[in-house]
């Protein structure tokens, strides 16, 4: 693949993998007007585990053919107000995530959001895009490209 300054180049969508629990080739678009990623998630709250406060939640909604009826608890969690696509605010939490495109896994912030009525369940912001890729609007699927090239 073309690079500028070793940037690797993406499309404007593509398929991403949530290396820790499994997920792989979750549709996801990307959106350099985002600042923040997110990903569609569900049955969201706050348990006590060992004493201290944890987050669980399920990755995407039943309806989507990726979805694994599976919790992820984590212990680090951060809670903020942000400025929905609608110009509403609203509580979110965000985590860090291990993820896997373009053949390279990294771990990156992600917001927890009810995505069940957008195309894309996952949205890659600019904090993970930024200083790895660079996006050609005309592409698409690069990344998903080049993993099953390699299989």
């Amino acid at each position: 693949m073309k690079t500028i300054k070793n940037l690797q180049v993406i499309g404007h969508s593509d398929r991403i993998d949530f290396t820790e629990i499994g997920l792989e080739n979750v549709a996801c678009k990307i959106d350099t007007g985002a600042d923040t990623s997110s990903v569609d998630c569900h049955k969201i709250r706050i348990r006590e585990k060992d004493g201290k406060e944890v987050l669980v939640f399920r990755l995407l909604h039943p309806k989507n053919p990726n979805y694994l009826e599976k919790d992820m608890t984590v212990e680090n969690f951060t809670e903020k107000v942000i400025r929905n696509s609608f110009g509403n605010e609203e509580n979110r939490y965000f985590v860090k995530l291990k993820v896997m495109l373009m053949g390279e896994e990294f771990e990156s912030e992600f917001s927890l959001a009810n995505r069940s009525g957008m195309t894309f369940p996952v949205l890659l912001g600019k904090k993970l895009l930024k200083k790895r890729f660079i996006v050609d609007v005309s592409k698409k699927n690069v990344s998903f490209n080049l993993k099953e090239n390699l299989q």
